[in-house]
């Protein structure tokens, strides 16, 4: 992300920033109770060496509900900061090799900052006297291909890393990371080895790159650390937004569309790499930045009707950014083009603030819906030691309530900079400045007003320990292409040629049909145990043998003792049902849902709180449930799509 010093100087390229589509409604979002500002000082985190923090946590991590969880099923809170450099930290313009073109005047040699100035062992233990427990590691495209070494002078402080690559640079802080104890998420912030994030070539995840270049460097990177279990997760792009010519979009299945991108690099990792946590943010920018002109930032908007399922749906986790400076619909350009008159996040009121948070991301983290998932706010900061801006120092003051009260995940944004030769901070954005002679100052040292608000965020108390497993709730969404999150259908030749077909993940069950859209929900409430029989692809009527259940319509119906897992569609009618067969004998007596006129869903339980398939009648069994059938007609212009259910108890 800009700090405002460079969005100041690249005001001109922020004219066409963009992102995602307008229109995704976001589910209603409850602004979160506030905490009142500390009073005085708040206590530093009492540090962990390594072996502590080692042996605080096991990975790998998942998530159950709003929730990351280890190995052990014991809640594991993101307490991060962004060790950033390996991404670039050139600005674009004038002499590469000239420190002054570089952001805050520091290159970063495709490496992450500092390991010119201190070893990485005392760089660590600085992270632990944050009381950080994990790192975000940006890094860009190109450095997974330089093969350059780096420079000597870059390594000063580190002379074992004399003659690599930025790649086996960024293995070594990887290795120490891990043995010390710290979670290490990956983060693919940029294409090229520039610094982001205007028009800048690292627009999308296929920018300058196709998209499969993009999945294919994804894969050597999870290769390259799964056998490591602190690599926990892969933070798929940094802030898409929109290019010169193009907004990104959510759902419309083209070169554009980041919501099939990430589906298509989430399952590719989760098929090389199982352990790792796949986190996606929203789309960062839409529109032209003009006053009169449609423009924005959606968030994670658009997961209230949209949102992803995975092959291994405890994989997902959701992100989001804010900055004082920035707003909904403000770029942070402070003047000329792609400045606007629209609100920062700094100009809210309290409560509005916690309410825009909510509605922009924190929703994600309500229970029991389609799109329940930890929300992590990967990047937040503001301007520390100097900085006299009392708006947006008022504002980090609120956005700490807000990720206090929620018990918010987080990684701050950076956490290491330069000090110059008179000791002061070169990027006072971050927590730890080092000087060429290695002397730190850092957010703890005094002198930094954030010092409270950091340390009254990383000691606040939270949610710890085990964490219950609860139901999930994931969509199918068949509207353009094949939605297969079955790792066992993925294993079989195509189960419906020629038409759109949607299997759920291993484990769930389907639990509902949008009318006509092609839409569907999976669950895994109940849990029925699959059994090693045949799943059954249904085409006719051969498995009504127990009465007709919606007179007059075709009806698909599983065989006893198996339940439907997935549909496939021609256009947007019904083709087929496919079934799994269930290891006990399941109930055979049924209720027939019709949702030919309106929704039919249960009036509490999985995933009634939001729209899965917005704009279409919606059948849904309840939860005590299982799908044995679908009926559809094609009879007064109903066209073939899903007019009933056939629900079934589970026992």
């Amino acid at each position: 992300m800009l700090p405002r010093t460079l969005f100041q100087r690249t005001t001109a390229a922020l004219a066409t920033l963009s992102a995602l589509l307008l229109g995704a409604p976001s589910a209603a979002a409850t602004a979160p109770p506030l905490r009142p500002a500390a009073a005085e000082a708040v206590a530093p985190p009492t540090p962990l060496t390594g072996a502590q923090l080692s042996a605080s946590w096991t990975g790998p991590l998942s998530t159950r509900g709003r929730w990351i969880v280890d190995a052990d099923g014991n809640r594991f809170k993101l307490t991060s900061g962004n060790w950033e450099g390996a991404q670039g930290t050139w600005t674009g313009s004038g002499d590469i090799n000239d420190p002054a073109n570089h952001a805050h005047a520091e290159p970063g040699y495709s490496m992450p900052l500092g390991l010119d100035r201190a070893p990485i062992s005392t760089i660590l233990a600085d992270f632990h006297s944050l009381g950080l427990n994990s790192v975000r590691l940006p890094y860009s495209n190109a450095l997974i291909h330089d093969t350059a070494p780096v420079p000597d002078a870059a390594v000063k402080a580190n002379p074992r890393l004399k003659g690599k690559t930025p790649l086996q640079v960024l293995d070594a802080v990887v290795a120490a990371l891990t043995a010390d104890g710290f979670a290490v998420i990956l983060n693919n912030h940029t294409t090229t080895a520039r610094f982001c994030c205007g028009l800048d070539g690292n627009e999308r995840w296929n920018s300058g790159q196709t998209t499969r270049q993009w999945v294919d460097d994804w894969l050597l990177m999870v290769n390259r650390y799964k056998t490591n279990k602190r690599v926990v997760g892969a933070d798929l792009r940094n802030e898409v937004r929109r290019d010169t010519w193009d907004d990104p979009n959510w759902g419309w299945y083209n070169e554009h569309d980041l919501y099939a991108a990430y589906e298509e690099a989430g399952n590719r990792i989760l098929e090389a790499a199982p352990d790792m946590l796949i986190i996606m943010e929203g789309i960062n920018w839409y529109g032209i930045p003009l006053d009169g002109l449609p423009h924005g930032r959606p968030g994670l908007k658009p997961v209230a009707t949209l949102s992803h399922t995975l092959i291994r749906s405890d994989k997902l986790v959701y992100a989001a950014h804010f900055y004082g400076y920035t707003g909904p619909a403000n770029t942070g350009a402070s003047s000329g083009p792609g400045a606007t008159g629209d609100p920062r996040y700094e100009d809210f009121t309290a409560e509005q603030l916690a309410q825009v948070v909510g509605s922009e991301a924190l929703f994600v983290t309500r229970d029991g819906q389609h799109f329940t998932a930890p929300v992590w706010i990967s990047e937040f900061g503001a301007a520390g030691r100097g900085s006299t801006d009392a708006k947006e120092q008022t504002w980090l003051h609120r956005f700490t309530d807000i990720l206090v009260a929620n018990d918010t995940d987080f990684a701050i944004w950076p956490l290491v900079g330069w000090l110059d030769a008179d000791g002061n901070q070169m990027d006072n954005w971050a927590l730890l400045g080092y000087g060429a002679s290695g002397v730190r100052r850092g957010i703890q040292d005094g002198g930094d007003w954030r010092a409270d608000d950091w340390n009254r965020l990383v000691t606040a108390p939270g949610k710890t320990g085990p964490v219950a497993r609860t139901p999930r709730w994931n969509m199918l969404d068949l509207d353009h292409a094949d939605y297969n999150v079955s790792a066992t259908m993925l294993a079989k030749p195509d189960w419906s040629p020629g038409n759109r077909k949607g299997n759920c993940p291993d484990g769930q069950r389907l639990a509902g049909l949008g009318r006509g859209d092609s839409r569907g929900l999976c669950t895994d409430a109940g849990r029925p145990t699959k059994g090693h029989a045949t799943w059954t692809v249904v085409t006719d009527e051969r498995y009504v043998t127990r009465g007709d259940w919606a007179s007059g319509y075709t009806k698909l119906q599983c065989p006893d003792d198996t339940f439907a897992v997935g549909y496939s569609v021609h256009s947007d009618a019904m083709a087929a049902l496919l079934c799994a067969p269930a290891a006990d004998s399941l109930p055979t007596t049924g209720r027939t849902v019709w949702f030919d006129r309106g929704d039919n869903r249960p009036a509490t339980g999985g995933s009634t709180g939001s729209d899965w398939a917005p704009g279409y009648h919606k059948g849904q069994c309840a939860d005590d449930e299982y799908l044995a059938g679908v009926a559809y007609t094609w009879k007064w212009n109903h066209g073939g799509v899903p007019d009933a259910l056939l629900c079934r108890p589970l026992g």
